[in-house]
């Protein structure tokens, strides 16, 4: 089988940031890295659901709404993808700046945290999940649309 593209980036010099990870026709994949990878600092599970409810919910109800398709983590607990159609880099770095804002001072039930409309609705933790947010943010606010691409 082939490599997928995610496994053709040499983890060994990725830090954080925002990256174009790939681009399936009209459909941009963005690698948001909230940890380097293998230096054994991790979300947690907790942290991580409840910054994939967040997120979500702030990039679909955003401005930009209409131009994301997906959000998710990462199964390395390293950050998230965003899949976006239609959005500049400028747009989707804003977009991405936009929800870090909001996930670091979001301070009220975790949207769709409840038993009939998550399948592990427990498993939230919103101290920890502002917290990654806001040590995230100051990275993102510091990147403009020529720094999202990998490092050769």
């Amino acid at each position: 089988m082939e490599r997928i593209a995610s496994f053709c980036v040499d983890h060994t010099t990725l830090d954080r940031g925002m990256y174009l990870s790939r681009r399936d026709g009209d459909v941009l994949t963005w690698d948001i890295r909230m940890k380097r990878p293998n230096q054994g600092d991790y979300l947690s599970t907790a942290a991580a659901h409840t910054l994939e409810h967040l997120f979500a919910t702030c990039a679909r109800n955003s401005r930009f709404k209409d131009g994301v398709i997906y959000v998710g983590p990462m199964g390395c607990r390293t950050g998230f993808y965003l899949l976006t159609r239609g959005l500049t880099d400028a747009e989707a770095l804003a977009l991405t700046v936009e929800c870090f804002r909001f996930m670091a001072e979001y301070d009220g039930p975790v949207p769709g945290a409840s038993e009939a409309e998550c399948g592990n609705y427990r498993d939230m933790d919103l101290p920890a999940a502002r917290a990654e947010a806001a040590a995230m943010l100051p990275v993102l606010e510091h990147l403009t649309p020529a720094d999202l691409r990998y490092k050769a």
